[in-house]
C-alpha cells in the first residue's frame, strides 16, 4: 500500500529559484523533486508545488522591490514555524517579510495556541507565520 497523500498548496512563481529557496528555507522543508516546470517541496504533514508561470504570461507580471504585496488574493496560506523572530531573520534575507513583532496576534484558549504574524513571500503574495505557545 502506498503511503498517505499529504495536503498541500501549488504557488505560482515567476522567479521559480527564488520562490522555493524561500519556502524551502524559511519553512526547513525537504526538496522531493526538481524540474524545469516545478520544485516539490515537503514536510511531515506538508507539500508545496512551486509551479513556474509560463514565460509568455511571467513576462508581463513586475515584481518589485519590494513587492506589491497582494493583499486582495481570495487565499492567505499559513505556515508552522519554531519561531517567528528567526522566520521574520529568514524571511527578510529570503527577499520577503513578516510584520514587527508589534503586530503579531495570538490565540490562547485552545490546545492548539499560537502566535501569529502576517507577512509576504518575495513576489509579494500574502502568508501568516504561527509559532506555537507552549
Amino acid at each position: 500500500m502506498s503511503p498517505a497523500l499529504k495536503p498541500g498548496a501549488v504557488i505560482f512563481a515567476k522567479d521559480l529559484a527564488c520562490m522555493a529557496r524561500f519556502y524551502q528555507e524559511l519553512l526547513g522543508l525537504q526538496e522531493l523533486e526538481r524540474a524545469p516546470g516545478h520544485v516539490l517541496l515537503e514536510s511531515e504533514h506538508l507539500q508545496l508545488v512551486i509551479h513556474a508561470i509560463p514565460k509568455p504570461y511571467a513576462e508581463a507580471i513586475h515584481i518589485g522591490v519590494p513587492p506589491t504585496l497582494r493583499e486582495e488574493q481570495a487565499i492567505k496560506l499559513f505556515f508552522s514555524v519554531a519561531s517567528l523572530a528567526t522566520a521574520r531573520r529568514l524571511a527578510a534575507a529570503l527577499g520577503g517579510g513578516l510584520k514587527p513583532a508589534s503586530k503579531e496576534w495570538q490565540i490562547e484558549g485552545s490546545l492548539r495556541a499560537f502566535r501569529a504574524c502576517d507577512g509576504h513571500d518575495p513576489e509579494g503574495n500574502v502568508l501568516q507565520c504561527r509559532e506555537p505557545l507552549v
